[in-house]
């Protein structure tokens, strides 16, 4: 009788413990108004230069000095160049491709010229009465016209001769 209490007893609590919706510490998100922790990072202490006549130009809007920088601090750390993370460009090696990419002009407002053409066409197809209720979007249903079949383009390049090594096999395989 006894360990029928204690069985009886251990799924109540289980039961109980199982409606709670407190995640404690699994929650990353804080849901305070108060200081994010992890979000504070300590800066570097400032330092007087030897010579005040050589200080570097000023760079408005860039980072100081004395900026916090995590990223690069752990690529050094674990033995890399943080100097390798600056934007440095277009690398010799890419120079040619993105020369015969841009040879007939570029479009320096491509990016918004396309989110416009993406929301118009998606405002076309309209969401259904379930997509509304249920907060879904309609952007697979948009493009699943323009979607590639992937087993189908394969055959084509095969049949045309071209070499597919790490093709995937066919599904049932």
């Amino acid at each position: 009788m006894r360990a029928f209490a204690v069985t009886i007893g251990l799924a109540a609590l289980v039961g109980l413990t199982a409606c709670s919706d407190d995640r404690g510490l699994m929650n990353l998100r804080s849901t305070s108004a108060g200081p994010d922790e992890f979000a504070i990072l300590p800066t570097r202490p400032l330092a007087m230069p030897p010579d005040l006549a050589v200080l570097p130009a000023p760079t408005p809007g860039d980072g100081n000095i004395t900026d916090p920088t995590p990223v690069a601090d752990a690529v050094g750390a674990l033995g890399g160049n943080p100097a390798a993370l600056n934007d440095r460009g277009i690398g010799a090696a890419d120079q040619p491709l993105v020369a015969h990419a841009g040879r007939r002009g570029t479009d320096p407002a491509i990016r918004t010229e396309l989110a416009q053409a993406d929301a118009d066409r998606r405002s076309r197809s309209g969401r259904r009465l379930f997509e509304r209720l249920f907060g879904t979007n309609v952007y697979m249903r948009t493009y699943q016209p323009m979607r590639m079949d992937a087993q189908t383009e394969q055959d084509r390049w095969q049949r045309a001769g071209a070499q597919t090594p790490s093709a995937p096999p066919r599904p049932g395989n």
